[in-house]
């Protein structure tokens, strides 16, 4: 196998070692005595781009140990693995593919180079057809076999195809016109069954997104709501109500989608980051190209920010090095992901897949087991959700839980009053965090109300909070399609920022077959058509069946 990236495991590197030795000197020193003993804490701290602003003071680091978190970087070929990928090297070694789907929202027209053919203008191509499509069907020129206009789309995929889908279209429901887009994943009957209450097939277009057409739950859902719509309709009005996404136009065609209403997706672009190509169809039918645009250009204003900014402010490198500093050499295991706008309560969602999938590896790129944490499990919910679910583990439970905190300065909808309250928690949450609340503190709120000295003694230890909790601030202007994309953009960066350092591949997944392979076997023991040796709990559940 080529191999195209370093492959050094990481405590090999000189700065890795540094890195422990430091993080145990200052193990003990908290974050508020690290604004004491540096003046210009902020100075280094404190990232502005664009209209975001990236506060990682409120960290267990100091600019000694953040130097060696650049040097560390550095030291792992991180400046020469930026332009592998974005030149079209195949970095996905273990499946011999490029990963480019930052070539997707390329700013410019300038070449990007795969298997010796420039991709730049085919990805033109399907991005007007897709424009072509949504205009029509947006604005009532595509009619259904009845002649009526659409009225709702039904998106039909797994994984990277509804996750990505879902929770742009979800995050962007401001901007949305006037389609109801619904969602099909899960392989369960009920749920396909769910999403198509009330729908008129009159109306309505379904969108089969699988790179194969093969993928298990999502032919499944396309030929139970295929058999649905013929009850309602006749065949010959398939070509104007399906359409897909995939690559394989031989079983598209099979299954009565003409070649017109298909749209292709290459091996260059893994699943979940796929919403930016054809599998953001929905998204392009839900708020219409010129946002779909706008999606693609914040992307690509953060892939350039990427590529061309020194790492000490660059965005994706710095919280992808303090996540790493957090795994590493303090054993945090999870990071929470908290956004304070209801529209991106599925963002931590997200990028668990995003995240989990790609880093979750226990082999180095040198073919060999790693003996050191990598990937990060990621969770979270929005504030001031999160606020009264889960804040109380991070503020006094015993995990070291560093946490991301996403804000935007302006309501969608102009209302100050519930914005400044947003806000206002927003900022709070970080300072407690990091502040807690001492003993001291505790009883003298408690003498003020009155409480008696022996309940004093009691109460207090309950009400302590230790503080020295680390969280990054992520504010935003305000939440518009442009900024969505540098957002999503950011975290895409973050993780192939971990994985080159961790010596692991991040861009395959062969964690997710094993599941699929035994799940085929069992299908057909349930079916009754085959039979095979289990241990004795398998086969006690299906005897159970």
């Amino acid at each position: 196998m080529r191999k195209t990236l370093p492959d050094t495991p990481s405590p090999k590197f000189q700065t890795w070692k540094a890195l422990k030795n430091h993080q145990k000197k200052i193990a003990s020193t908290s974050i508020i005595e690290h604004f004491k003993n540096e003046s210009n804490r902020l100075n280094y701290s404190w990232l502005e781009w664009e209209d975001f602003i990236v506060d990682f003071s409120k960290n267990r680091i100091d600019r000694k140990g953040f130097d060696l978190l650049i040097e560390l970087a550095k030291e792992a070929g991180l400046k020469g693995a930026i332009e592998s990928q974005f030149s079209g090297a195949k970095i996905n070694d273990t499946e011999n593919r490029a990963v480019l789907h930052t070539a997707l929202r390329r700013l410019d027209n300038s070449p990007v180079i795969v298997d010796e053919l420039d991709i730049i203008p085919e990805i033109k191509a399907i991005q007007k057809k897709m424009s072509a499509f949504c205009n029509k069907v947006i604005s009532g020129e595509w009619k259904g076999y009845s002649g009526k206009t659409i009225t709702h789309i039904v998106n039909i995929g797994i994984g990277g195809s509804d996750l990505g889908p879902s929770m742009v279209v979800e995050a962007l429901e401001h901007y949305k016109n006037h389609l109801d887009i619904r969602f099909v994943s899960n392989v369960e009957g009920d749920h396909h069954e769910e999403v198509l209450k009330g729908l008129n097939p009159e109306t309505t277009i379904f969108v089969i997104v699988s790179k194969t057409f093969t993928t298990q739950e999502t032919l499944s859902n396309a030929n139970s709501i295929r058999a649905w719509f013929l009850n309602q309709a006749p065949e010959t009005a398939i070509v104007q109500h399906f359409v897909a996404v995939s690559s394989n136009t031989e079983k598209t065609a099979a299954f009565g989608i003409s070649l017109d209403n298909t749209f292709p997706m290459k091996d260059w672009v893994g699943g979940r980051f796929s919403l930016w190509s054809a599998v953001g169809l929905s998204i392009c039918l839900a708020v219409g190209p010129e946002h779909f645009r706008a999606l693609l250009k914040g992307a690509g204003k953060m892939d350039l920010h990427f590529q061309e900014t020194p790492f000490e402010k660059n965005i994706p490198v710095v919280l992808a090095l303090l996540s790493i500093w957090y795994n590493n050499f303090w054993n945090a295991e999870s990071e929470a992901l908290i956004p304070y706008t209801q529209y991106l309560r599925n963002l931590p969602a997200y990028l668990q897949q995003s995240v989990m999938e790609s880093n979750g590896k226990s082999v180095g790129r040198d073919g060999r087991p790693v003996n050191y944490q990598t990937g990060s499990i990621i969770w979270g919910a929005s504030g001031t959700n999160g606020q009264h679910a889960f804040f109380q583990l991070i503020h006094q439970g015993t995990k070291l839980i560093p946490s991301d905190f996403i804000g935007f300065k302006k309501s969608l909808k102009g209302n100050s009053d519930h914005q400044n309250k947003l806000l206002s928690n927003f900022i709070a949450q970080t300072e407690a965090l990091m502040n807690g609340k001492t003993a001291d503190q505790v009883k003298e709120e408690l003498e003020a109300n009155d409480i008696d000295t022996e309940l004093q003694e009691k109460l207090t230890p309950f009400k302590v909070f230790e503080g020295n909790k680390p969280t990054n601030t992520i504010l935003i202007d305000k939440l518009t399609p442009a900024s969505l994309g540098s957002l999503i953009a950011l975290y895409e960066h973050k993780i192939y920022v971990q994985g080159l350092i961790w010596n692991i591949y991040s861009y395959d997944q062969w964690g997710v077959e094993l599941g699929k392979q035994l799940a085929a076997k069992i299908l057909d023991e349930i079916e009754g058509k085959k039979s095979f040796s289990h241990d004795p709990s398998t086969s006690k559940l299906l005897s159970k069946i």
